[in-house]
């Protein structure tokens, strides 16, 4: 890992704004959940060989969608739910924590322009991977810090990085993410989708989501989609 990203890490990790709001507590609570019915533009986009898949997991899924929405080289983010035991689950259900599925990202990215070494680098610096089933105010299984690797490369990745950052101490605390291999993806319902670029305003969104994608913004300047910056 380069000294400058391990520098990073160790200093903007814990710089996050301290919020009075859990992802779960900011939901709408008028608000019927939805499934998708149709494919999305950024779904169909797909097809394409360039176009590979990531899925993280990193706490509230609001979070790590909009950071990864502003990475050069991402074609379409989804939110949703991976690594549990019951089919289709709900927000509901997902909120209680006895599902043992994973809020998660789906990142749609075109190989050619960004590589899944580089989605790593972000992953890591978007989150606190050495809390287990927690980020900040939102506690539970629902938000561990999980990689679901969708081949041997991303495992081998995943791996390599994971043990290089315990190795060379970046964190005051080892790095606990999860690593497990790709089962199944369950979108989120429709108004978690794009949902910090339509909610900023939203208390979570301002005091959670905005400063996660400052600092991405500012350690990763140069991977910034231009429209973002």
């Amino acid at each position: 890992m380069k000294s400058s990203l391990k520098n990073s890490l160790i200093t903007l990790l814990f710089v996050e704004l301290f919020s009075f709001v859990s992802c779960s507590q900011s939901t709408e609570k008028n608000v019927e959940p939805t499934k998708k019915s149709t494919l999305t533009q950024n779904e169909l986009i797909m097809d394409s060989s360039k176009i590979d898949t990531a899925t993280f997991g990193a706490g509230c899924f609001w979070c790590v969608e909009a950071v990864f929405q502003r990475m050069n080289g991402v074609v379409g983010v989804a939110s949703g739910y991976s690594g549990g035991a019951i089919k289709n689950p709900s927000y509901k259900e997902i909120c209680t924590g006895r599902t043992g599925h994973a809020e998660v990202v789906q990142v749609y990215f075109n190989s050619e322009v960004v590589t899944f070494k580089e989605l790593l680098e972000v992953f890591w610096v978007a989150h606190d991977p050495t809390t287990l089933n927690r980020q900040g105010n939102d506690v539970g299984t629902q938000y561990r810090s999980v990689i679901y690797y969708h081949s041997e490369e991303q495992q081998h990745l995943a791996e390599l990085y994971k043990k290089k950052l315990n190795d060379e101490k970046a964190f005051d605390n080892p790095v606990v993410t999860e690593i497990s291999p790709f089962t199944i993806f369950y979108k989120a319902e429709d108004y978690h989708q794009n949902y910090f670029n339509e909610n900023g305003s939203q208390p979570y969104c301002s005091f959670v989501v905005a400063p996660k994608v400052d600092k991405f913004k500012k350690v990763f300047a140069d991977k910034v989609k231009p429209e973002y910056k």
